[in-house]
């Protein structure tokens, strides 16, 4: 069984798909792109990485091999051991895989993977049929040089009324041309600021469907601390939820909402200006580092809680 087709299918609809024992595929939206020196247009499209540390089995893709394939639970997460028994196998032997529509998976000196995406596929379903172009250029000189040539080419009328008339028209095309390039440069900026707003419309929904398969325990802690009661001041809280933070980084999910609360209150404790959710429709406690205001912010912060913290972080964009 070739489980990379399950895997590519799921990428469509998932921000994570993990492959048991062997690490999980993660997606990050990107907006349309500009490439200035080649007037190449890109559209949106999904970005695929691999994190090798994301082995534990979430169920998501056994359960759709087990749908796609007619079989039981159980016999899908064989299959998957026998393939990834399989993969590295040929790792070690050839020390390259290549996965269908995903992309080539190799190992460095080092033992460690290294991951390579296939560029042809946009996993991105709001792209579907967008394709590069590339646009040329358009100068206002060369505009105002073929208007000059057009009216020395043009022959005298007979009649000086006639005459300006001609020659007003042809002024008043050329303006209008002119003004077809001007307004496609200033269109663009339009264009990609309706782009972005698309594209977080996009990532808010694909989070929605993650949240659904959290997992318990991402988060943990040495040496717990007892529980604490925290004072909260009312009118700070009013007045941060006035500020719109719909980027959060998880710490983690967990059944008990004891272990929750003491993973909060360490966080705390750690300098964190950390969040503990009520109980969500699949029974967890959800507890976030912190939220924020933009995607520029919480990526920064992913990246130096991911160094020196959690490994495992991730960011979930919602309005709490």
């Amino acid at each position: 069984m070739k489980i990379e087709t399950y895997i590519a299918q799921l990428l469509y609809r998932y921000q994570c798909v993990t492959v048991p024992g062997f690490g999980a595929f993660l997606t990050e939206i990107h907006s349309a792109q500009l490439n200035e020196s080649t007037n190449s247009f890109f559209p949106p499209k999904k970005m695929i990485s691999f994190n090798s540390h994301l082995k534990n089995n979430d169920g998501l893709l056994a359960n759709h091999i087990a749908n796609g394939e007619k079989t039981s639970y159980g016999f899908a997460v064989s299959a998957i051991a026998f393939e990834v028994q399989s993969w590295k196998k040929t790792l070690d032997e050839n020390g390259t895989i290549s996965l269908k529509n995903i992309g080539e998976i190799r190992l460095n000196s080092e033992k460690n993977i290294i991951f390579t995406p296939n560029d042809q596929t946009n996993f991105l379903t709001s792209s579907f049929g967008l394709s590069p172009f590339v646009s040329p250029i358009v100068k206002k000189e060369n505009f105002e040089k073929k208007i000059r040539e057009i009216e020395e080419r043009e022959p005298i009328a007979l009649f000086e009324e006639e005459g300006r008339s001609s020659n007003s028209f042809l002024k008043y095309a050329a303006i209008f041309v002119l003004g077809l390039g001007i307004t496609g440069s200033i269109g663009y900026p339009l264009y990609q600021n309706q782009i972005a707003t698309k594209t977080l419309i996009v990532e808010s929904a694909v989070q929605k469907k993650v949240q659904n398969k959290i997992q318990e325990a991402t988060f943990l802690i040495q040496n717990p601390l007892p529980a604490v009661t925290l004072s909260v001041d009312s009118a700070k809280v009013e007045a941060a939820e006035e500020k719109a933070m719909p980027y959060h980084i998880m710490a983690g999910a967990f059944r008990s909402e004891q272990n929750a609360r003491k993973a909060y209150n360490q966080l705390i404790k750690d300098g964190f200006k950390a969040r503990m959710l009520g109980e969500n429709k699949h029974g967890l406690f959800p507890v976030l580092y912190g939220s924020y205001a933009t995607m520029a912010e919480a990526e920064k912060a992913q990246k130096e809680i991911q160094k020196g913290e959690n490994p495992d972080a991730w960011i979930l964009i919602e309005s709490l």
